[in-house]
């Protein structure tokens, strides 16, 4: 068997060889090709900038939108706080809303019994 250099024996570099002469043999030639050629590019360029300017634009609907779900958090964080503190201080609720929603948060139940049914 003769002796096979390195780069013969590396499939890799044969797939790229291939894709080198396929390459060369599509390149286009004449008028119609590279009035392809050009529309592709002009259709890459033009995804390109619609991508860039769609990112643009829902970066700054975000940046906008910003001051609103600050202002919003804020609120939801004091209205916790005041819960907070009634349930501490006790007394600014009535006893069936505290117990209401003390079993919601803790997610009681009671098992109904069948013995009673007809």
């Amino acid at each position: 068997m003769p002796q096979m250099n390195r780069d013969q024996r590396n499939a890799a570099w044969q797939a790229a060889n291939q894709w080198r002469a396929r390459a060369t043999q599509t390149q286009p030639t004449g008028l119609m090709g590279s009035f392809k050629l050009l529309l592709t590019w002009l259709a890459f360029g033009v995804l390109m900038i619609v991508g860039v300017v769609l990112g643009l634009f829902f970066l700054l609907v975000g940046w906008a939108m910003m001051p609103f779900v600050r202002h919003k958090m804020k609120k939801r964080m004091e209205q916790m706080r005041a819960d907070q503190a009634q349930d501490i201080g006790g007394g600014y609720a009535k006893p069936h809303q505290q117990a209401n929603q003390y079993d919601a948060l803790e997610g009681s139940y009671e098992v109904k019994d069948d013995t009673h049914r007809p």
